[in-house]
């Protein structure tokens, strides 16, 4: 197995590694056929274009940072840490409770850890990765010591669910993950936990092929009007092929990226850990780079596209499938909105 490069910095600075990982989804489960009423579709055509089964909504006033709070705890519990260990909060959503203040607060205050820092980063798709190398640099400088990273998505209450939505309905939904960063004690050892590398990218010339045009101050008055509700500017509208190939090609290449950076080849890694937008693109990306399928853990079949909860929820489910055990070598990358397209490199 070919070993990481030695930084020069790593003498001076410290490394991160995660210390514990929990993810929640709301009981309500939304099989496909379930949507067939509501947008004019079928199991079959659901599963061939996405490899979608099912998908997790919530109901009543749940809220995205009740979601981020159970996954928060379960993550705690995984990492043998009382909230009170938590220096900081980097919180990944495109659904926040509200326009503002940001969710990160709201989930601060149901933790009842008045005082520490409070970030939300809105990067889509790619925000677990983002909001990870947030967090990494604060503790490689010594800022902080064990950071809380959540990724939490409720889709179901924005999405169109009419026949004229079903494209962009039936791929998402409802879920939380997060992530207990914490730092090393000296450099670690070639086969300890630890985080190599995140690489970062954007290229917002893209950004409204993916996007809500509204609510909005482009416009000339308020900034969301009856007008725009019955043009239905406030749903997501996607170009899909023009996702699909950008993802396609944008995946495969920060993911090489990030295992040349921190010295280590596709055949060294033991898992990866793709973000879940649609199955057949991690397919394809499998494909391309000649990975083994069996190294490829997918969880859209069950959850569908929660957005900035897809990597930390998939993390939690590859620890209780068996699949991600200590010492085991992740690659992981996201392409999304903006567009926006990240890896991580990290040993469990």
């Amino acid at each position: 197995m070919s070993r990481p490069l030695q930084n020069s910095h790593q003498k001076t600075l410290r490394t991160s590694r995660i210390l514990g990982v929990g993810s929640y989804v709301p009981p309500r489960i939304m099989k496909n056929d379930d949507l067939k009423d509501l947008m004019d579709t079928s199991d079959e055509w659901i599963r061939q274009r996405t490899g979608i089964e099912q998908r997790h909504w919530v109901e009543g006033t749940t809220n995205n940072s009740d979601l981020a709070l159970i996954a928060t705890e379960r993550a705690l519990e995984s990492a043998k840490l009382r909230k009170q260990d938590i220096d900081m909060i980097v919180y990944a959503t495109l659904s926040p409770d509200h326009d503002f203040p940001g969710t990160a607060c709201f989930l601060q205050a149901k933790l009842e850890l008045p005082g520490i820092p409070a970030i939300d980063v809105r990067q889509q798709c790619t925000g677990f990765i983002y909001a990870l190398s947030i967090a990494d640099q604060f503790i490689k400088t010594g800022a902080y010591n064990k950071i809380l990273i959540v990724g939490s998505e409720i889709h179901s209450k924005g999405v169109n669910k009419t026949p004229e939505g079903r494209d962009v309905a039936v791929l998402f939904g409802d879920g939380a993950g997060a992530v207990i960063l914490g730092a090393c004690e000296g450099i670690p050892g070639p086969d300890e936990s630890q985080l190599y590398c995140t690489q970062l990218h954007a290229d917002g010339s893209f950004a409204k092929e993916l996007w809500i045009e509204a609510p909005t101050h482009s416009n000339d008055g308020p900034r969301l009007s009856h007008e725009i509700i019955e043009k239905g500017l406030h749903f997501p509208s996607m170009n899909g092929k023009t996702v699909f190939v950008h993802a396609v090609k944008k995946m495969p290449e920060v993911l090489l990226e990030g295992l040349n950076e921190s010295g280590f080849t596709l055949d060294d890694v033991d898992l990866f850990i793709f973000h879940q937008a649609n199955l057949r693109i991690n397919e394809m990306i499998g494909k391309q780079l000649g990975i083994p399928e069996e190294k490829i853990f997918n969880t859209i079949q069950k959850f569908g596209n929660t957005t900035a909860a897809t990597i930390p929820l998939g993390l939690d489910e590859a620890v209780k499938a068996g699949k991600l055990k200590p010492g085991m070598l992740v690659a992981s990358a996201a392409f999304g909105s903006g567009f926006t397209w990240a890896s991580a490199v990290f040993r469990w």
